[in-house]
């Protein structure tokens, strides 16, 4: 299968998570990602372990947001190191990079800087708030966006309740939005510069993107002026859809439709529920769900999770389990949709990374290599890209400019 970003270079000298994913979107794509980083210690994610790769100290964090990628080392504090990037932009199509607002501006690697260079770059800045504004200046992190942002006043137990206080997302859902959102954009900067020829600066935001996401529960506050409070796993605008606990553990239910809560309720022996003023529409239901909620976690207590699943998907009630992470990746829908991705591996024969979800034409996109070693692909770039000669390369790892041969 010929890969849609086939032909396509990108220049990632992003680290951590949101530039990472971004980039390893557009090589799972087909693109070819150089990934630039510090000679001596790489991105910063390459020692955020344990866990540690059987064997090695290539840490399952940068093994999450790195795949299809070549590593090169430079220095980029280094003239020579900065004049290296700058030749190597004027070969990619894309840069890609979440220094600080202004950060490369110093090193004469800035957007105005580059464009000089090569007119038609598409140079894609990823930042904790943005090139402008008030808070421009500030480094930026998932954690802190959540918060800020008001995914974390959204998530979490009630006030009040066992445990009731802001909680943040288990995954990094900020930083990974933003790397899709940041591929999206690219994708629609390479499409307008087929048709005008011009590059131009994209601006991403964690924070932007963190409003930018917050979809239903945004309008809410913006149609009614309530600030939406913490509901644990309810749902602000329907109901049941929840967790309910079982015999044996807990199920989700996500009864989203009257024909649906109709069903539900001839399952939990109830039908008479359906037709009560109080529960018979949703909107209903929403009002007295302190009445409603009671009743049907006492019924649903009283036999196991595997049970009630059974029953509910045969009259075709939308509900689910809640998996620890071994039962996702031995989940048959999970394992025939080919989710784990084993790659090969030099030092370790096999890595399992996570498949790219994006199927076309019923073959997944996902790059065929694995998460490279520090400076792996340096003389390899270096020498096909810019025609230096292994004299010249010795010289630049000499003098530190480089690391190279995966040091």
């Amino acid at each position: 299968m010929r890969k849609p970003l086939e032909g396509i270079r990108v220049l990632d000298m992003s680290r951590v998570l949101a530039g990472p994913w971004c980039g390893q979107q557009l090589a799972d794509m087909g693109a070819e990602v150089i990934k630039v980083e510090r000679p001596d210690s790489g991105d910063d994610t390459r020692a955020w372990g344990p866990p540690w790769l059987a064997g090695t100290r290539e840490s399952a964090y940068f093994l999450s947001a790195n795949r299809g990628k070549r590593s090169v080392g430079v220095n980029i504090a280094s003239l020579e190191g900065q004049q290296l990037i700058r030749d190597l932009v004027s070969q990619c199509d894309v840069l890609i990079e979440n220094f600080k607002a202004g950060g490369l501006k110093s090193y004469g690697l800035d957007y105005a800087s580059l464009k000089v260079i090569k007119p038609d770059l598409i140079y894609c800045s990823i930042t904790g708030f943005g090139q402008d504004g008030p808070y421009a200046h500030r480094a930026g992190y998932d954690f802190i966006i959540q918060g800020m942002g008001g995914l974390m006043s959204l998530t979490g137990q009630p006030d009040g309740a066992p445990g009731g206080e802001p909680m943040k997302a288990g995954v990094a859902l900020t930083d990974i939005f933003t790397g899709m959102y940041a591929a999206n954009a690219i994708l629609a900067a390479l499409w307008e510069r087929k048709r005008t020829g011009e590059g131009g600066h994209i601006d991403m935001a964690l924070l932007d993107v963190q409003v930018g996401v917050l979809a239903n529960q945004a309008l809410n506050y913006l149609t009614s002026g309530e600030v939406p409070r913490r509901l644990g796993n309810a749902h602000p605008n329907i109901v049941p859809y929840q967790v309910f606990p079982s015999a044996d553990g807990h199920l989700i239910v996500t009864v989203g439709n009257d024909g649906q809560f109709r069903r539900f309720c001839q399952v939990l022996g109830c039908e008479e529920w359906a037709d009560d003023p109080r529960f018979a529409t949703n909107s209903a239901r929403v009002a007295y769900r302190d009445v409603l909620i009671p009743d049907i976690s006492q019924l649903l207590a009283m036999r196991s999770t595997d049970n009630w699943l059974a029953e509910l998907e045969t009259a075709g009630v939308p509900c689910g389990p809640i998996n620890t992470l071994d039962k996702v990746f031995d989940d048959p829908q999970v394992r025939h949709r080919g989710m784990r991705l084993p790659l090969p591996h030099p030092k370790t024969g096999q890595v399992d990374l996570v498949g790219n979800p994006i199927r076309i034409d019923g073959q997944r996109l996902a790059a065929d290599t694995p998460p490279p070693a520090l400076g792996e692909h340096s003389e390899e770039v270096l020498s096909q890209l810019l025609g230096l000669d292994e004299e010249t390369l010795a010289g630049l790892r000499k003098r530190g400019v480089i690391s190279g041969s995966g040091s």
